[in-house]
């Protein structure tokens, strides 16, 4: 009787020790996929900042209440941010960016990513490069769309 409880009772952690780590493998592998789908919508932007022009990307992937960091102006909040996206001229350039990570809030609706951009002017066949960050939020029909966006100049 004693040998048939221990052994119930191994038996019992042991299938309570792969539980836990089988639902810590599945939590893992939920970042994972959330991250690579943040990833890939970061590169999809940049994919139609490439074929449709940088105004139209960022009228596209920006929230109702995104913000805009640029140098030299206050940060462009809401409306401020679409007014300035709307006005910029973006004819004499294609920009375009890859993300080098993602990073995702606990919560699963916040992430940010990160990575390096190239402008290049369609009138020269020089390239500027620098780096950038967006932070993204989930929506409610699961897309993500950015809240904040700020780049630096002068990457070598």
């Amino acid at each position: 009787m004693k040998n048939s409880f221990l052994f119930g009772t191994a038996l019992l952690c042991l299938l309570l020790l792969t539980a836990c780590r089988d639902k810590q493998k599945d939590a893992a592998d939920s970042i994972a996929a959330i991250k690579a789908e943040v990833m890939d919508t970061d590169r999809e932007f940049s994919k139609y900042s490439e074929l449709k022009g940088l105004r139209a990307a960022f009228t596209q992937y920006i929230d109702s209440n995104g913000i805009l960091l640029r140098p030299g102006i206050v940060p462009l909040v809401e409306g401020n941010a679409m007014d300035f996206i709307s006005q910029s001229d973006d004819s004499g350039f294609v920009m375009t960016w890859e993300p080098r990570s993602a990073t995702l809030a606990a919560s699963g609706d916040l992430a940010f990513t990160y990575g390096i951009y190239s402008l290049k002017e369609n009138s020269s066949d020089s390239i500027e490069y620098g780096t950038y960050v967006t932070i993204w939020k989930k929506q409610p029909d699961g897309s993500w769309k950015f809240v904040l966006h700020s780049g630096n100049e002068g990457v070598e």
